[in-house]
This record gives C-alpha cells, structure tokens and sequence, in this order.
C-alpha cells in the first residue's frame, strides 16, 4: 500500500512565491500580434487592390476569382485565421516584387494564378457565394 503522508512543510505561499512576475509573460500577446498583423495587411489589401485590378484586370483570367476572395475577406462571420491566408495571397498578388515579375510577358501572372489557385482549392466550396451569381454552378 502506498504511504499517504505528505510533506506539510510546503505553504500556499511558497507555490506561489514570484506569481507577481506572471503579468510580465504577456499571456496570449503572441495571438494579439497576429490579429494586428493581419489587421494592417488587410488595410494594404484594401488600399491596393483595386489600383492592382484595373491595372492588370484585362490580362488576367482570374480576376473574379480575386473579387470572390476579397468579398471572403471582408465578411464579418469569417475567422481571421481564415481571412489571413486570403489576405496573404491577396498581398502575394498586389506586390509587384514576387517570384516571376509581372512586367514579364506571357508568364508574368502564373506565379499569382498558382498562389490564388491554390487558395481556391483549399478553401474550396467554401467561397461559392462569395462569386457574382451564376459563375461558378
């Protein structure tokens, strides 16, 4: 049988010497940054997408695909961890500096197509009613 005597010696106070340093660990500051993160990169999708559309609009193909995600984007029931990979590949999109240029001919969009292609297949079903009515049926 297994001795029940326990050391007494040890005082509420002594587990809990140094709890006054706990308010220093910034518990869940890691997920406030992120959110804040994601905040500001919202705003540079906001601020630069369009510019980015009507600018290269007419050579892409998947432009209401891009519409389809911003909507996602900005749909309040969306979980922001969601809404961050959107938003990623939406920045992937609007910054000019990526893995293949835009400016190249022919083969400048196809790193931005498989990024959001990609995208599209992950979240798959999920983003129908966010294109314009009878697109994707």
């Amino acid at each position: 049988m297994r001795n029940e005597n326990f050391d007494e010696s040890v005082t509420e106070d002594d587990i809990f010497e140094g709890s006054e340093d706990l308010g220093a660990l910034n518990f869940g500051q890691k997920r406030g940054n992120r959110i804040e993160e994601y905040e500001e990169k919202e705003k540079f999708v906001d601020e630069n997408l369009w510019s980015k559309l009507e600018h290269s609009g007419k050579r892409i193909s998947f432009a209401k695909d891009i519409l389809a995600l911003y909507r996602y984007m900005k749909d309040p029931l969306v979980r922001w961890y969601r809404k961050a990979i959107v938003v990623a590949a939406l920045v992937y999109f609007i910054i000019p500096i990526d893995t293949i240029p835009d400016i190249t001919p022919l083969f400048g969009y196809l790193d931005d197509l498989g990024v959001i292609t990609a995208l599209l297949k992950y979240l798959g079903s999920e983003l129908l009613e966010y294109y314009p009515s009878g697109y994707r049926t």
